[in-house]
């Protein structure tokens, strides 16, 4: 069962802070000024050219790709991603399909990517939320030997914060264990930060079903 499907993005952009961006006092700033609007004319474009060759990067992987209202999303499910004896390590047959859609944005100065790491909520928090940022780290540092800039690539672990299903099940636990690689023009990604990495009111913060429904109300207009 798929609880948070299309405010991915958004729901974390709500709650991470400027920590996405790492030490980029440039992006930091960005983020933080007057939220910018979203051309959807150039967004559009963009998704409807990356999205056949993303596919085609994909083909007889286990990788996911969908397309939501601003972004492409790719899809990493760790059972098939990692090494089960070194959690944190790439197994080798993704590193073809990483590399190929590395390969895809590593030129276009126009393209931003981040990447999501989540856990499912077997044992602690913390722990959780440590391994989910390793995940991370490790798919982004394919990115980052490809040559994609730093200011174009962020990463953050959500831990168990933002399940695709409920943890009450094996297959449920094996859905939420993923990285996902998100991908948009730079200047929409920038512009979903500003618009959704406002502080949330005392005693919200970390609530994602009320993000959801300004999530919702957003997209309905």
């Amino acid at each position: 069962m798929k609880l948070l499907k299309s405010a991915t993005l958004i729901l974390l952009l709500s709650v991470s802070g400027c920590s996405l961006f790492g030490g980029d006092e440039k992006a930091q700033a960005e983020a933080k000024a007057e939220p910018a609007k979203i051309d959807v004319k150039v967004t559009q474009a963009w998704l409807d050219e990356y999205e056949p060759r993303l596919r085609e990067a994909l083909k007889e992987s286990k990788f996911e790709l969908e397309r939501r209202e601003n972004v492409l999303v790719v899809t990493a499910p760790v059972d098939y991603s990692f090494n089960p004896d070194r959690p944190s390590m790439l197994m080798p047959v993704t590193l073809g399909p990483f590399s190929r859609v590395a390969k895809l944005v590593e030129g276009d100065t126009k393209t931003g990517v981040l990447v999501l790491g989540h856990a499912d909520s077997s044992g602690e928090a913390k722990a959780n939320m440590t391994l989910s940022e390793d995940r991370a780290k490790a798919v982004a540092a394919i990115f980052r030997l490809s040559g994609l800039q730093r200011d174009r690539l962020m990463l953050k672990g959500v831990g168990s914060d933002m399940p695709r299903a409920a943890n009450d099940s094996k297959e449920g636990r094996s859905l939420n264990r993923r990285v996902e690689v998100i991908l948009t023009p730079q200047e929409t990604l920038v512009a979903l930060v500003a618009r959704y990495s406002q502080p949330a009111p005392a005693g919200d913060a970390a609530q994602p079903t009320k993000v959801a429904q300004v999530v919702a109300a957003d997209q309905a207009k």
